[in-house]
């Protein structure tokens, strides 16, 4: 089994973070944005991933010990709603390679976010998942994530209504 690795992510990484994010667009699984972003639309966006409190991570093939080793996913911790009382709660996202899905990058990052939380003071992490999102739901799920909060049909892809599902886990 292929063991990942994972760093901050510096700014000359966001055009593979853009990337890797605008290849899961089509499926109309993973994300409410119907075409594709831009690296000057996620500027800010980067900006607000601070290694102190909402890190932003970049994954790389453990085997991969080139000096630029291939980003082949990524994960952010994102505030859930702008309060200072909600400070100590986390949406976690995680976006994957498209050659990379389903080879067991999702669960290191489940587990090395749950586990690297409180280094954060966070203690509460959230996923916000499509209904439709199997893989993704069932990921959490193994986890431990409980279905916290349902919107049924707040979104519309191509005319499709669809769920949303906010899994959550307390951490610490």
């Amino acid at each position: 089994m292929p063991s990942y690795v994972h760093r901050l992510a510096r700014i000359e990484d966001l055009p593979v973070i853009v990337d890797i994010y605008n290849s899961t667009i089509a499926s109309r699984e993973v994300t409410a944005d119907t075409e594709p972003i831009t690296v000057q639309s996620r500027a800010a966006w980067f900006a607000d991933h601070t290694p102190e409190r909402r890190p932003l991570w970049v994954i790389h093939d453990a085997a991969d010990t080139s000096e630029n080793p291939a980003v082949i996913g990524w994960l952010s911790y994102s505030n859930f709603y702008g309060r200072p009382a909600y400070s100590g709660t986390a949406e976690l996202s995680i976006y994957i390679a498209e050659s990379w899905r389903g080879k067991g990058i999702g669960k290191y990052c489940l587990e090395q976010a749950m586990a690297f939380a409180p280094n954060v003071k966070v203690h509460t992490l959230l996923g916000f998942i499509f209904g439709h999102n199997e893989p993704s739901l069932a990921l959490f799920r193994k986890y431990g994530f409980d279905t916290w909060a349902h919107f049924p049909k707040v979104a519309n892809l191509d005319g499709i209504e669809r769920d949303l599902i906010i899994l959550g886990k307390r951490v610490a």
